[in-house]
């Protein structure tokens, strides 16, 4: 059996980290790394651990090698972690649950993995996170912590906070200095992502200004995050595919505000599904070119 050097694993873990945001470079990562241990440590242990056990869950399952050394197996685990971080109390029931989750993420990417209609994305983070809270919402509230209320006593928006925490809060980092580097760390393996990055993020917040959204939410980076993945998803060096990608980050916009507004926990799920509208819609279109 092949050993794999602390380098090598290393390398997995960055790539883990960076393809949450699409960006299968170790050093992206590690930046993304590094801004998350900025606002919480706490956060970025749970990351580096939830993307651990994911990858673990994967090595010991059998799962393709070139999947598991790109990362691909390791960033779904990685939300998993921070989002426990978010919405549970520290205990040893929060640990297990963790771990158990990030098994479970794994587990539904393999899943996606053998069918070629849709691709899975973060719906693995998804659907885990939404079963954890469910099943703790039910059994265990009080691992649950107390969510906290968005204020509408802010009238303006700041649009550089927006800007940086629509990034930050791709993975819940509610801090301007991480969302910056979140968007060096994209920049290092890609100036287009960078571009589009930024589009994802701003688009968003000059949509919801127009719509009259609460500017609390905008600045809290509410509207501007899965944006930011839509762009990243479909955004290309074509005409085309810009056009795309800003439907996609348009139509993110509808479902975000939507989900808030009827109380859902919305994670990345405007994200996962205007993509899959936009691919659906791409598949229609190149069909009839035919």
């Amino acid at each position: 059996m092949k050993t794999i050097s602390i380098y090598d694993s290393l390398l997995v873990l960055g790539r883990g980290i960076g393809q949450v945001m699409f960006q299968n470079n170790a050093l992206s990562g590690l930046l993304m790394l590094v801004g998350i241990f900025l606002n919480s440590w706490q956060l970025g242990v749970l990351a580096v651990g939830g993307n651990i056990i994911s990858t673990l869950a994967a090595c010991i399952s059998g799962y393709g090698r070139d999947d598991i050394k790109n990362g691909l197996y390791g960033f779904n685990g990685t939300l998993i972690g921070i989002a426990v971080g978010v919405f549970m109390q520290l205990s040893l029931w929060f640990l297990l649950l963790m771990a158990v989750a990030s098994c479970f993420s794994t587990w539904i990417v393999r899943l996606f993995s053998r069918q070629h209609s849709l691709p899975g994305f973060t719906a693995p983070f998804i659907f885990s996170v939404w079963i954890l809270l469910g099943i703790c919402t039910w059994i265990t509230p009080d691992l649950l912590l107390v969510s906290e209320t968005v204020s509408d006593t802010v009238r303006e928006v700041d649009y550089v906070q927006a800007f940086c925490l629509g990034i930050g809060q791709v993975m819940f980092q509610e801090n301007l200095l991480t969302g910056l580097f979140f968007l060096a760390g994209i920049g290092v393996n890609s100036w287009t992502g960078t571009f589009y990055t930024a589009l994802g993020t701003l688009l968003p917040v000059l949509f919801a200004v127009f719509w009259g959204i609460d500017p609390e939410m905008l600045n809290m980076g509410l509207m501007g995050y899965n944006g930011v993945l839509c762009a990243l998803a479909l955004g290309g060096k074509t005409w085309k595919s810009f056009v795309w990608a800003l439907c996609s980050v348009l139509l993110s916009v509808v479902l975000q505000f939507a989900g808030i507004k009827l109380g859902i926990t919305t994670l990345t799920a405007p994200f996962v599904l205007s993509v899959w509208m936009i691919m659906i819609m791409q598949k229609v279109v190149n069909t009839k070119g035919e």
